[in-house]
């Protein structure tokens, strides 16, 4: 079983989903920012595009942490990964 890890490092998050072809993605919702996604492959249609500094804003300004897995429990790179809050103590 692989383990997973949790990191608010923007460069870190930046380089786990480019190293996967991963692109920063929102689904908009009413009022500011959006449901941050990591899009992989073909664009999905509710998926808009956004830059990194976008996604990044969104990111703290939300509390968020990224939680993600850099390998399947049988050793292949996986794209696991959601966007959880931040711990208020770590």
């Amino acid at each position: 079983m692989s383990d997973s890890k949790t990191t608010t490092n923007h460069d870190e998050i930046r380089q786990w989903a480019e190293d996967r072809g991963g692109r920063p993605a929102v689904i908009r919702t009413k009022g500011e920012g959006g449901i941050l996604r990591i899009d992989f492959g073909e664009p999905e249609e509710e998926f808009e595009a956004v830059e990194w500094d976008e996604f990044f804003r969104i990111f703290d300004e939300n509390n968020l942490a990224f939680l993600y897995q850099d390998e399947t429990g049988g050793g292949k790179t996986s794209r696991f990964n959601k966007f959880v809050e931040r711990n208020q103590g770590g």
